[in-house]
Parts: C-alpha cells; structure tokens; sequence
C-alpha cells in the first residue's frame, strides 16, 4: 500500500450537526471512485470502484480505495449507494465486504444485477440489496436518499441527493445530458432545478470532460459510422467495447441485423453481462441475430462482440493481437472497430493493439479515424448548464484527474457559485452551517491488488519490479573464513536481462574480494554489512562500465 503525504493535519472531531465528506478515490485519477458521508456518527458510501493499472505498475491486478480511514468504523456504515454498474464504481465492492460481509448495497436493478456476479465469485451472501428507481426516496440511518435519473453510457445510473439537517449534497456519479438517449430516459433536469430552488448545500460535479467545450455528442450520432463500417467491410467484423456498454452492443446489433449479420459474444465478461442485460429487458436482440459460435456463419456474415477496448494483456482483443487466441484467429480484410475511448494512461497499450491487428492485416477503425464512440460524460457546456439550474452554495469537484478537477472548478466559479472546494483523495471537507471547507486529511493511499494478496504489496516492491524488468539483475556469492578473514569461495556472477556475458565481470572480481578481505581485517563479520560492501563495489562498476544499475543481490557465506 502506498500512502500520499499530505500536508494537511488530521481533521478535529466533526463539530454537532455538520457533515463531513471524504473522497477515498477518483479525486486525482479516472478510476476507484469511493466517497465517504458521515453524519451524527453514521457513514454513508457513495460507490467503491476500481482503478486498472498502468505499464509503471507491473504485476498489479487492480488498484482499490484504501480502506484504511473507515476500517476500524465498518460498523457504523449504514449503506453503499451505487450510482452505476461500470467497474471503476463497483469493482471495489467485493474487497469491502470481504472485511464486514452485510453492508446494505443499494443501487438501480441493472446495477445490482452487475454486482451480483463479483460477491459469487467471492463468495459473499450476506448483503441485503436494495434496489431502487428515479424519483424514490429511501432513508439509511440519518440520510435520506433521493435518486435521480441521469444519462450515461450504461443503462440505469442515477445520481443521488444525500439530505441530513446539515444540509443537502447533490451527487451526479457519472453523467451527461444527451437529449436523444437510445433508450430514451434521458438526465432528470427538473429534479435538479427542483433541487436547487429547495437548496443544493454541496453539489459533486463529474468533472471528466471539463476540458471539452460544448455539449457531448448524442450516442445516435455514430448510428451511420458504424452503418458505414459494416456495409463496407466484405469479411469478418470485431468490435471491441467495454463489457458493460450495452448501448454500444445494442447498436452493434441493430448493425448486424440490418446488414444480414450473426453476432457472437467473445470474453466472459461480454457474454455474462449482456445476457444480464437481455433478460432485464435492457438489450433487445431480434430472434436468431445472437448466436453461440464464432463460426456459426460465413466470415462475411460474422460479427464478434469483443472485451479488449483498452489494450488489457488479457482481454480477447489483445490475444487476437498477439495471434494468440484459442478460437478467434485474424485474417486480412478482417475489420476490427474500436467503439470507445481512450481511457487516460491506457493510450500506449491500445496503439500497440492497434499495431497488432494492423500487422495481421486487418482494417481498424477507432476514434482516431471515425466517429464510432462518444463520451459518457459531461461536457463544459453541459456542466455550466447545471451549474446555473442547481445553483449551489458549494461545490467539490469529483471522478477526474487533477488537470479535470482544476477546469470543473474555473466552470463552477464562472457561473458565480460562491465557495469552489479542489480536493484529492483523502481530503477531509465538513459542511458547517452551510459552509464547506478543507478541515484535514487522512492517510489515504492506492491498495494494490496483486494475485491473491491485497494491500500487501507496497511502492517499494512495484519500483523493484520496476528496476528488474529495465535494468536487469545480477547475483553474486562468496564464502568467506570468519577466522582469518580470507574469502576462501567466489565471488560467482550471474547476470540476468543485461546485455553482458557473465565474463564481463572478471576484472570486479579481485576488487571485491579485497574490499571483503578489508572490511574484515577492520573487525567487520557482519553478513548484512559484507554484502553492502558487495554491493557498493559491484554497483559502482556496472554504473560505470555499463551504464546500468541493475538489481544486486549479494549473498555472503561464513565458512
């Protein structure tokens, strides 16, 4: 686990009647949204998500908010609310349970169902579910819950107004206003201007595409791209998408239908969700268009619906890539279609996917090249817009990285809102009589999820990862007398990811036996001082003849 130093002191104890706001993750970083509420000595949470990691993270499985400031309170949680079913909001969800097993879980039913899934395959039953709809009320402990439709890309995210004495919290989880929705539920305006002539105390803004200018493009817009793309192509389709964009699938199909097409699922995680999806009645797939094979009709009527949009070494697309798939093999005059976004940190994996299936000869068609995705967020347009329906007295930023949060605030300040909070992860904000400020922090840092280890992992094991996959390692062992002080064994090297035989270092060699020989005849028989020797010597050679510093394990052995 690695922790963020801020330079803030611990918050004071959260004074009668306020409430108090900790954003746990997604202040910082596209991904492990978790937002903490407490009043009267009750704590609500506003999803709990995951983060995928990047190249400088090798090994890691996932990233997760860190726990560790509520985990001695689990017991005063009173609920976690969902906003939507996308991973970087639900994938934590399992990892909490895991440390207090019956913490209500409430969200939209396409949602819920989503979840469902990751608490079998952990092996949780003991959580009440609680499913909701636009325009409910719900009350958990001191917070009532009002839920609010809003439009996105996946089916069912709402946004949710907290309300306790102290005041009311507006939070919009991930959203945008697209006014021709493919399902026609479209964001609920009129509750956030009712809202806002009640008093929005706090209002949480998402704040990914506050760099963007203007309105985000409507999901029908790209209807014709991806008409066009399957008209033209004369053999096999691929489209990539995440597992969880069934607009995106729902068009895809509508595609294939259209054009005379079969689409197939590939990747476990397309295939369970979007059969979630077609049995809640979220997915309308024409009878005989979904089949169960890849090869269920001829190439040039095949389309395969495929995870992988984002380079993950695993996905299905990635294998297809690396021509390393057990079913799916490319051949020229395939089209492959990219229908989403680069995630941020994502882009040099998915051009290296994109290199991939060029060199296998097939026709990739991604964002860079036509207009097959739109966002699920927010624009500036759209975000000013709110701003001046809701009209709020304060607002916190959130879901974006820093360079987002700073432009979400200047869009909030412009419209006259009159206190703008920026915070990261584990900034402390209390709303006092009205009022929101930064009264401190928490030790808040990643979690990274490694295998079947989870937190144990620190930054000093990812930077020796690190230095292991760029600089290489090298072994050395001696066997010294601790009589006479004489190095009777060794030393023996062996190299591994340098460039270099293992005779390189023969010239080293008598200098480390006589720095050992030294630093004995000195008194010194400490093993772990004898290889700091080992190491001083060898390393200083290798930076200076190799230009490398490499992993140096010496290994010192009393005869």
């Amino acid at each position: 686990m690695s922790h963020m130093h801020l330079e803030l002191d611990p918050p004071p104890a959260l004074p009668e009647g306020a409430l108090r706001v900790i954003p746990l993750g997604g202040l910082g970083e596209i991904g492990r949204n978790m937002t903490v509420f407490e009043y009267d000595g009750k704590l609500l949470i506003v999803d709990c998500g995951v983060l995928f990691p990047e190249e400088t993270q090798p090994g890691v499985d996932l990233i997760l908010p860190d726990f560790g400031p509520i985990r001695d309170r689990l017991k005063d949680v009173v609920g976690i609310v969902l906003t939507h079913g996308h991973e970087d909001h639900i994938g934590g969800v399992p990892y909490l349970l895991r440390e207090r097993g019956d913490i209500p879980i409430i969200g939209s039913r396409l949602t819920l169902a989503f979840v469902e899934p990751k608490l079998k395959e952990h092996r949780l039953k003991d959580a009440p579910k609680y499913t909701v709809a636009e325009g409910e009320v719900e009350t958990f402990g001191p917070f009532e819950l009002e839920f609010i439709a809003v439009n996105h890309s996946i089916p069912d995210a709402l946004a949710v107004a907290i309300k306790t004495p102290a005041g009311v919290a507006l939070h919009t989880g991930d959203f945008k206003m697209d006014q021709l929705p493919l399902d026609g539920r479209i964001t609920d305006l009129r509750a956030f201007a009712r809202l806002g002539e009640e008093g929005v105390d706090l209002f949480l803004t998402d704040s990914t595409n506050a760099e963007v200018p203007g309105f985000t493009t409507s999901e029908r817009n790209i209807t014709p791209a991806i008409d066009a793309v399957f008209a033209s192509s004369q053999k096999r389709i691929i489209v990539a998408s995440f597992a969880s964009h069934i607009y995106r699938v729902q068009q895809v199909i509508d595609a294939a239908h259209k054009h005379g097409r079969k689409v197939a699922y590939v990747g476990r995680s397309m295939v369970r969700n979007m059969q979630i999806a077609r049995e809640l009645g979220y997915l309308h797939v024409p009878d005989g268009v979904v089949v169960d094979k890849i090869d269920a009709a001829p190439a040039n009527k095949m389309v395969l619906m495929s995870t992988g949009s984002q380079g993950e070494p695993m996905a299905a697309l990635s294998r297809m890539a690396n021509n390393s798939h057990q079913q799916v093999s490319l051949e020229p005059g395939d089209t492959v279609l990219l229908a989403s976004s680069l995630i941020p940190g994502n882009e040099n994996a998915i051009y290296r996917v994109i290199d991939g299936l060029t060199k296998l000869g097939a026709n990739v068609v991604h964002k860079g090249n036509a207009l097959v995705h739109v966002s699920g967020h927010a624009s500036a347009g759209e975000l000013l817009y709110c701003y001046n329906i809701v009209k709020p007295t304060n607002v916190l930023p959130v879901h974006g990285e820093i360079r987002h949060l700073h432009a979400n605030a200047k869009l909030a300040t412009a419209t006259g809102v009159p206190n703008v909070l920026l915070a990261e992860d584990g900034y402390v904000i209390d709303l006092v009589d009205g009022h929101a400020s930064i009264t401190g922090a928490v030790d808040c840092g990643y979690v990274y999820v490694d295998g079947s280890s989870v937190g144990d992992l620190t930054d000093s094991e990812l930077k020796d990862r690190r230095v292991l996959s760029e600089e290489g390692f090298i072994s050395v062992v001696l066997v010294v007398d601790s009589t006479n002080g004489k190095v009777v064994t060794g030393p023996e090297i062996h190299a591994r990811g340098i460039a270099e035989d293992d005779s390189a270092f023969d010239e080293i060699l008598p200098k480390i036996v006589t720095a050992i020989e030294e630093a004995m005849a000195e008194g010194n028989h400490d093993s772990r001082q004898l290889q700091q020797v080992v190491r001083r010597v060898l390393g200083s050679y290798v930076g200076r003849r190799l230009r490398r510093r490499p992993m140096i394990l010496p290994v010192v052995i009393e005869a």
